[in-house]
């Protein structure tokens, strides 16, 4: 299918686009959740004998545990690519330029551009969640026994950050997916190519020749892309049930207006201070968009992310390192929430201790997690080990982490999809400011 094809906005109903496909997918996947769960545990209430709740419970696991079976391949099927695509993309890259002047300049303004808004995001976090004030009359509950596991799991200190970014084998990197030191590596390795001269070119050519395939390896997945997708959200809903919402709608509010705000104020003045056009932007991002919100993955969006910004007038050289970097140092979406999250437990602790979270405890809290927030990238289930860091350091109780684990599912895709949306536009913010986006290709493949 050609591109002015497929981003063709008068196709006939009965041929939709990839990105419709996935918003039909997230619909229906949803419903099939919530009939799931409303077919297996009907009828289970405060009154239900303990083993008749069990066998419920069970018996919608065991339907769940297929649908989740769906939507692992369709990730494994993703996650197989990214190593050999970032290796490729970065190589091809860097190497193909003759000014590696140029190319620690691209990694100084991308650096600078993520920690300027991951700042905003903070803030913005922390303006919202003191305006709504969502943790305000709430009763800590769960237990905070069951995080024990996950709070071994400390963030690293600047100096194991700085070391771990260094692979001690490129094999191992590749194998468990670190994308940053697959970014390491790469870098150096394309120093190194660059630096071999004639030597180095039949390398060149391969990565360019690997760099293609891994683009037409990732269309035939995506093709997989809305069963994936159905898979994924009747696999939380199904498990969490449409009613985990209630006792938490307030927190689940806070976030979701927070990143609306972010997303429509920051996000928005970006593209207005850097002039990149609107329209052929949004059409870009919405596939990646919506797969990361999906799925809670935003591995999951990054082989498409890759195409789509290349497609829109990045240059290769720029979306192949500034975009993985952005999956280390630039998480918009995971950063805001650790500002609302830990903000709504200190909330909630006041009306049980009656100890008063003031703004500059906050203000501090905020400054610990910009700081702890940037050695996560190796460490499971991160935001929430951030916070549970957070937590211990400022004496707030883990029974709130305990909690909201319980609606994480939920959190965990809206801040997922904003990172894949932040990490985007920082590629193309990069390609503006070193003159390199082209705004005639952008008009030309998403202009409509």
């Amino acid at each position: 299918m050609s591109a002015a094809a497929e981003t063709n906005e008068s196709k006939p109903w009965y041929h939709p686009t990839l990105g419709k496909q996935m918003v039909v997918g997230l619909v229906v996947g949803t419903i099939v959740g919530w009939a799931a769960n409303a077919w297996y545990m009907s009828g289970v209430d405060a009154n239900t004998s303990p083993e008749i709740a069990k066998q419920a419970q069970d018996s919608l696991n065991d339907f769940m545990a297929w649908v989740a079976l769906v939507r692992d391949v369709f990730l494994h099927l993703i996650q197989m690519m990214i190593a050999p695509l970032v290796f490729a993309s970065i190589v091809q890259g860097i190497a193909g330029h003759e000014d590696m002047k140029k190319v620690g300049r691209i990694g100084v303004k991308a650096l600078v551009y993520f920690e300027v808004v991951t700042t905003l995001a903070l803030v913005v976090g922390l303006l919202m969640v003191n305006l709504i004030h969502p943790g305000k009359g709430i009763t800590l509950t769960g237990n905070a026994s069951s995080l024990a596991a996950m709070a071994q799991n400390k963030p690293l200190t600047v100096i194991e950050t700085i070391l771990h970014a260094f692979p001690k084998s490129i094999i191992d990197a590749m194998a468990r997916g670190d994308v940053l030191q697959i970014v390491i590596f790469s870098v150096i390795f394309a120093l190194a190519v660059s630096a071999a001269g004639e030597a180095g070119k039949p390398v060149l050519l391969f990565c360019d020749s690997l760099r293609q395939v891994m683009f037409k390896f990732a269309g035939l997945i995506m093709t997989f892309a809305p069963v994936g997708v159905a898979a994924a959200i009747a696999d939380t809903v199904g498990l969490q049930g449409l009613k985990s919402l209630l006792g938490l709608g307030m927190l689940l509010i806070t976030l979701y207006v927070s990143l609306a705000v972010f997303v429509v104020v920051v996000f928005g003045a970006v593209i207005w201070l850097v002039k990149i056009p609107l329209k052929p932007f949004v059409r870009a991002v919405r596939e990646p968009f919506l797969l990361a919100f999906a799925t809670a993955n935003s591995e999951a969006a990054l082989p498409d992310a890759f195409a789509r910004m290349e497609r829109l007038g990045v240059p290769r050289g720029i979306v192949g390192f500034v975009l993985p970097m952005g999956y280390s140092f630039n998480l918009d979406g995971s950063t805001l929430y650790l500002a609302v999250a830990g903000v709504f437990i200190a909330q909630a602790a006041e009306t049980v201790s009656g100890v008063h979270f003031t703004v500059w405890h906050q203000i501090t809290m905020m400054l610990v997690l910009m700081l702890t927030s940037k050695g996560v990238a190796a460490v499971p289930r991160a935001s929430l080990v951030v916070l549970i860091a957070a937590l211990q350091s400022f004496q707030l109780p883990l029974e709130g982490a305990a909690m909201i684990l319980g609606i994480d599912a939920f959190m965990d895709m809206a801040r997922t999809s904003v990172n894949v949306l932040g990490n985007c536009l920082a590629s193309v913010v990069v390609a503006r400011w070193e003159g390199e986006f082209d705004d005639k290709a952008a008009q030309r493949e998403f202009g409509g």
